[in-house]
């Protein structure tokens, strides 16, 4: 959940200075690597062309670390932590929040609890101080609490009535059981009914902490502020947090799980074991997901499903590096009477992409793309703030931004044909579907 909040005049401003903030060419990013005098450690970026600086700070395990029997406690924490803080109640926070032109966002998954500062060089100080509050010292009133929950309650209840969700959760139910992955952050109405002032500070301590966190800052800042000024917002985070769960072991037996569901249409995920980053192959089959289905308009199964038999708006296939689990995924929407064609369509489709048989202007085209689209991703302080955090997150070396086209272009297909081969298993492709599909065995 991410709140953010700006008088008209405070946006103005940061509109104004985020027009300046010019897409930089990835090449040219140097990322320092700053240890405050507490031992802190961060990535910064300096550029000092506008006087404003992003701060972007995530805890490892996320929503995971939920302790039992209290699911959803850290989402509800989490959207309520400038919710007041210190001696400032709701409003008041809101109000210097405002008042500073500062904003804060708070968001949670699976894998992290993330937070971002964008704040002017002026009040940087100020800034700083009123966000330190919120996550050393929040408040969580209980007319917070009741406020925030019900929010919460309301979007459970909306997502039992929406297709999407109703697949996404049969999804994780199937593929990860009782592992964390296996259910909504949200928790459930009984679970967040459940969850008391005390069940908040209790998860606050178990995933915001100093042995979970990663720093990244871009902006109007050198390393001799950064140091100090992390020590004084962070350096009273607690040293520990709670013992990460397990890796999972995702469970795709092949087949149709089927949910009824009054529509005309159906949706549909499917998806498979997959490969994550520090996997010496995957790039080759990160390449070879965006020929099969990531693509858009130029891949096989948007050209095979909703092009040549009009079965579908759109399909997918993304592959998804979750710390914990590894999974190849893909996902449509078709007419009831239509879906069980779709699905064969997917199936075959998924079967000649296992045979990593790809042409080469396919191979050319995926690597254009991929590479030419990198550098447009590092398009303002805070996004480049973000991508570095999510590289920490991954343990990956900052120099990664430097070799990683060079890492797409490196694939062949040979190296296609030898990924493909080991990841991609057609039998074991699994699907849910939530409709009322016709002519599904």
């Amino acid at each position: 959940m991410i709140h953010t909040r700006f008088p008209i005049t405070a946006r103005l401003v940061m509109a104004s200075l985020f027009a300046f903030v010019l897409a930089l060419p990835a090449r040219a990013i140097d990322i320092q690597q700053v240890t405050s005098p507490g031992g802190i450690k961060a990535w910064l970026v300096e550029n000092h062309d506008i006087p404003f600086t992003a701060l972007d700070i995530a805890f490892r395990g996320g929503a995971s670390l939920d302790a039992k029997g209290k699911r959803g406690a850290i989402n509800l924490m989490t959207a309520t932590l400038e919710e007041g803080a210190g001696e400032k109640n709701s409003q008041q926070f809101a109000e210097a929040e405002e008042a500073l032109a500062a904003q804060f966002g708070f968001d949670v998954g699976d894998d992290s609890l993330d937070i971002s500062a964008r704040m002017l060089t002026e009040n940087r100080d100020k800034s700083v101080d009123l966000l330190r509050e919120a996550l050393v010292n929040p408040r969580f009133d209980q007319s917070a609490i009741e406020r925030v929950r019900q929010q919460v309650l309301a979007v459970i209840a909306s997502s039992k009535q929406d297709p999407n969700d109703i697949a996404g959760e049969k999804f994780r139910e199937i593929t990860y059981g009782d592992h964390p992955y296996g259910s909504s952050l949200n928790g459930t109405t009984e679970s967040v009914k459940g969850l008391t002032r005390e069940d908040l500070f209790e998860a606050k301590d178990r995933v915001m902490t100093r042995d979970h966190m990663v720093v990244s800052a871009v902006g109007d800042i050198t390393p001799e502020e950064l140091g100090p000024m992390l020590d004084k917002l962070l350096g009273d985070l607690p040293a520990k947090g709670a013992d990460m769960p397990p890796p999972a072991d995702p469970s795709f037996k092949g087949g149709v799980t089927t949910v009824d569901f009054d529509s005309p249409q159906s949706v549909v995920m499917f998806g498979q074991k997959g490969i994550g980053l520090k996997d010496p192959d995957f790039f080759a089959a990160y390449v070879l997901n965006q020929i099969l289905g990531a693509g858009g308009f130029s891949s096989r199964l948007m050209d095979e499903v909703r092009e040549k038999r009009g079965l579908t708006y759109g399909i997918a296939s993304y592959i998804v590096d979750k710390d914990l689990a590894k999974t190849w995924q893909g996902s449509f929407a078709s007419a009831n009477e239509k879906v069980a064609e779709a699905i064969s369509v997917v199936k075959e489709q998924w079967k000649k992409a296992a045979t990593g048989k790809v042409t080469d202007k396919e191979l050319e085209d995926a690597k254009t793309y991929l590479t030419g689209a990198y550098p447009l991703r590092f398009d303002g302080n805070g996004t480049i703030a973000g991508i570095l955090t999510g590289m920490q997150l991954n343990d990956m070396a900052p120099s990664y931004i430097d070799t990683r086209n060079d890492k797409v272009n490196a694939v062949t297909k040979e190296d296609i044909q030898r990924v493909a081969k080991r990841i991609l298993n057609p039998d074991n492709l699994t699907f849910v579907v939530v409709g009322r599909p016709q002519g599904l065995n």
